[in-house]
């Protein structure tokens, strides 16, 4: 039987042995309820405060800006959705009012955003714009990477919400947040209502995330891309920042988000998030070490290949290639039955028969985007899995082309 090797680390991560031991406790003798008041409930209460800490300390916030969710789309959600309906902007859906005799024209509320969101995000946006809101695209470029004048450029005075990502899923690429921050910064100096949000799932635990050095308002982040469960995740919501509540209920997470808390996941995220923090560039450097070796071997094994996304400004783990006259999905599943995993593009989007839009938005014609596969690497990768995938892919994407009808010699 075969070593099943995986290598989709983006999607979602095994649970670290560390993060299991943290939380069993939760799951069994310490039952309690984090809102009751006698001892059960306040021992529960605890280990949520310390999980709390945890977070914030690998974003560098303060805990009491930290809103525990069920993960990245609904941290997303709550950031997006929570912000404009806090401003009362909802009224855009009945964009004239009237005053006495007169008719009163109301600016729809504006929001920029990239072509390369993550779908928590672009679906919430595209669901705003049915609404009455006015939504602005950016545009990527060859490197995957939004540019700072575009933003600017697109700044109106209807504009009340920026929200770009801190690193693409898919590609890696990591965006100029820092950059994006003091633009707001400056803006909000100057009296604008401005705020900024940045999806850091795929980034907070990588690399360095610094809600100080950034200059974000919200930022979004999940466990399961960092060794914990699914289930939970967290929004850093800055001090003085109001929301509107999406889920309402009881008075949780200081009337932010109501429901009861999964106390087992919070401390196992909270103990992931303190994992991280403490390994943080030796991780970073075990699995860029892991990339580099791998992609280096591809390239000089399987011809007619493009590497999609930024070459140096990217996550450490992420490899996205195109292999030219192939399905995507074919060598997929061809790697999966010699015990590969690997992935098209967003797990959130598996199942679409569209070329990832991601990949598109570099530039790239639809055959390329069709033949992208996402090598994501993670703890548990060694270079023995590395030279083994380098054994096994050239000869499933040569295979393929043999079957190819498009395949041609003439360069596209």
């Amino acid at each position: 039987m075969f070593r099943r090797i995986y290598l989709d680390n983006s999607a979602t991560t095994r649970i670290a042995p560390e993060v299991v031991e943290a939380m069993m406790p939760y799951l069994t003798n310490k039952f309690g309820n984090a809102s009751s008041i006698h001892f059960f409930g306040q021992e529960a209460r605890a280990a949520v405060d310390k999980a709390r800490h945890q977070v914030a300390a690998l974003i560098n916030a303060r805990p009491n800006e930290i809103v525990f969710t069920s993960g990245g789309t609904e941290a997303n959600n709550l950031a997006i959705r929570g912000l404009l309906e806090e401003r009362g902007s909802t009224r855009v859906s009945s964009p004239h009012v009237s005053k006495g005799s007169a008719t009163q024209q109301i600016p729809h509320p504006h929001i920029i955003t990239s072509s390369i969101e993550h779908s928590a995000v672009t679906n919430v946006c595209e669901d705003l714009e049915k609404q009455g809101y006015a939504v602005t695209y950016l545009p990527v470029y060859e490197n995957g990477l939004v540019r700072i004048s575009d933003i600017e450029g697109a700044i109106t005075d209807e504009t009340v919400l920026i929200s770009i990502m801190t690193a693409n899923n898919e590609i890696g690429t990591i965006q100029p947040v820092a950059e994006i921050g003091r633009i707001v910064k400056n803006r909000r100096a100057a009296g604008q209502k401005l705020w900024f949000h940045t999806d850091a799932v795929q980034a907070a635990g990588k690399i360095p995330v610094n809600v100080e050095e950034i200059g974000c308002d919200l930022l979004s982040i999940s466990a399961h891309k960092i060794y914990a469960p699914k289930g939970i995740g967290a929004l850093y919501v800055r001090r003085g920042v109001r929301l509107h509540p999406q889920n309402l209920g009881g008075h949780q997470e200081r009337e932010r988000r109501g429901g009861t808390e999964s106390v087992p996941h919070i401390v196992a995220f909270g103990k992931a998030c303190e994992l991280a923090s403490c390994n943080l560039a030796e991780n970073a450097e075990q699995l860029r070490n892991l990339r580099d070796k791998f992609e280096h071997g591809v390239g000089e094994r399987i011809p007619d290949i493009v590497l999609n996304g930024d070459r140096d400004n990217r996550l450490p783990n992420i490899s996205n290639i195109s292999f030219r006259f192939i399905e995507g999905e074919g060598l997929l599943i061809n790697l999966d039955m010699q015990g590969v995993a690997v992935s098209t593009g967003s797990a959130c989007s598996s199942g679409s028969l569209e070329p990832s839009p991601v990949i598109r938005a570099l530039g790239r014609n639809d055959e390329l985007a069709r033949g992208a596969i996402r090598f994501s690497f993670g703890a548990e990768n060694i270079m023995e899995d590395v030279e083994s995938v380098l054994g096994i892919l050239p000869i499933a994407v040569e295979n393929l082309r043999r079957l190819s009808p498009t395949r041609s010699k003439t360069a596209p």
